[in-house]
């Protein structure tokens, strides 16, 4: 695989970032694209390793020593063909996914990991520059009509394979373009819009069509959906945030990071916010951002570039030590600490923070955050004296999501949840109700975008079947 003794001879090299006093200004990429060389030669890092982990540690099981092999043999049309015969958006994943491939190879148990996510968005970008990525159009149609909730990454793979089984499928989606979060929740410094925009076209013209600012559960029911459709897949995501039920919580200038995110996006491409609150802007502003993941990591980025006055964001859990902590040894994804481009912005991380109220001004403005030092999971206990606070005058709360969004569609079509809220499914992603789907978030709760696109192809694989007794589409084992 590449070079038998490439991972001998180079090092890893990281992916190119604009300098911070320059990206903070805009919102385009920070990430930038490498040269062919370099890729090619991190491409030969690949080791000839017999048991390729990687393949465990990558949800829709991209093939990944092949490809490395083959854009080290300069073959990159292969490569794509390869890639994406697993992966039918390598573009979104090779720029927003936190590569769980990675923590599996088998050369990051010594050295550091091939740089799989790094070659995976050159592979994809090349075949775009190069004109390999074209519409396929199925060959026949089977007349058979599927509707498709959610035009998140699960909804979005979904429909492209099944558009390319012969169905007819239309994908609804409440907002005025199609997307999801990658589009609404994902910042486009992370992920720039057009990247979306490139590969809808070539879905549209191989025939999916899109019905944007459709209000299904509403102006669409359940009713009139089975009516006219031959199956139904619900791929809406869980959209319900995790909230923080502490004193002082109805201050105002305390938000989810889903109603500041989206309004930045929309500013970027020129869409009405649509929030009826008003603007939610850090210009200006102490910002307090509660959660330590991605999404955190997103509203700390963007506050940034708004010109918040400082920015600190807080972390139940411990600070992770810097290497793989032993309880995650290879090849399970590491507890460690990760630094995402938007905290080398500027600002603070502090972790083992409980926030244990809010309080304001007689305006009813949020002014400061009270918060206490606590210990070790599971108890989390509080330091005695550690009590401190924060100026605050905007607060954003990252701390997840519980599931979907109840009542209005899952009403209607009256299928089971599980426990956590989510819509149950069986093997084949059929929910209780014959002809009803479920993918993604939906279906297993808040996870990765490489995750929702492995769902949202099981599905179609799962919804082939009952329509045509049988499918050739392929199907990630898991």
């Amino acid at each position: 695989m590449g070079k038998i003794t490439g991972f001998l001879e180079f090092k890893r090299e990281e992916i190119a970032k604009r300098p911070v006093e320059v990206r903070v200004k805009d919102y385009f990429e920070v990430y930038q694209p490498m040269p062919a060389s370099t890729v090619q030669r991190q491409a030969a890092r690949c080791m000839d390793c017999g048991v390729p982990f990687c393949h465990t540690g990558c949800p829709v099981n991209n093939i990944i020593p092949d490809w490395n092999d083959l854009v080290y043999r300069d073959r990159w049309e292969d490569a794509i063909r390869m890639l994406h015969s697993t992966n039918n958006f390598p573009e979104f994943t090779g720029r927003i996914c936190p590569a769980p491939c990675e923590a599996a190879c088998v050369l990051g148990i010594n050295e550091p990991p091939v740089s799989i996510k790094m070659i995976e968005r050159a592979i994809v970008e090349r075949a775009w520059e190069s004109g390999y990525v074209k519409p396929e159009p199925p060959a026949h149609r089977t007349g058979k009509k599927v509707a498709i909730i959610g035009s998140g990454p699960a909804g979005l793979a979904a429909a492209q394979q099944l558009n390319r089984a012969g169905h007819w499928v239309t994908v609804f989606e409440k907002n005025a373009k199609p997307g999801g979060l990658l589009r609404y929740g994902i910042p486009d410094f992370k992920l720039e819009k057009w990247v979306i925009d490139r590969r809808l076209g070539q879905m549209e013209a191989e025939g999916v069509k899109f019905h944007t600012n459709a209000n299904v559960g509403a102006e669409i029911t359940g009713e009139q959906l089975r009516a006219e459709f031959d199956a139904v897949l619900l791929a809406m995501g869980a959209e319900r945030p995790r909230d923080l039920a502490i004193p002082g919580r109805e201050l105002k200038g305390i938000h989810f990071a889903m109603e500041f995110l989206p309004q930045q996006n929309k500013r970027v491409s020129k869409e009405e916010t649509g929030y009826n609150e008003g603007e939610i802007s850090a210009t200006g502003k102490h910002v307090v951002i509660i959660g330590g993941g991605d999404t955190g990591a997103d509203c700390f980025g963007t506050s940034a570039r708004q010109g918040a006055k400082s920015i600190t964001q807080l972390e139940l859990f411990p600070k992770p030590p810097l290497e793989r902590a032993e309880s995650t040894p290879w090849p399970l994804w590491p507890l460690r600490l990760r630094t995402e481009s938007s905290h080398e912005e500027g600002g603070e991380r502090v972790w083992s923070v409980n926030t244990t109220h809010f309080s304001g001004d007689e305006q009813g403005n949020v002014r400061q955050l009270h918060a206490v030092k606590v210990g070790a999971p599971p108890k989390f206990e509080a330091e005695a004296g550690s009590e401190f606070s924060l100026p605050a005058d905007l607060v954003l709360l990252a701390m997840g999501f519980v599931g979907p969004k109840p009542g209005g569609i899952a009403d209607q079509l009256g299928y089971e949840l599980d426990g956590r809220g989510n819509a149950r499914a069986d093997a084949n992603y059929m929910t209780s109700m014959p002809g009803v789907f479920a993918a993604g978030d939906v279906r297993r709760g808040q996870s990765l975008v490489v995750w929702a696109i492995s769902e949202g192809r099981n599905a179609a694989h799962g919804v082939d079947t009952f329509l045509m007794g049988a499918s050739n589409l392929p199907r990630t084992h898991r």
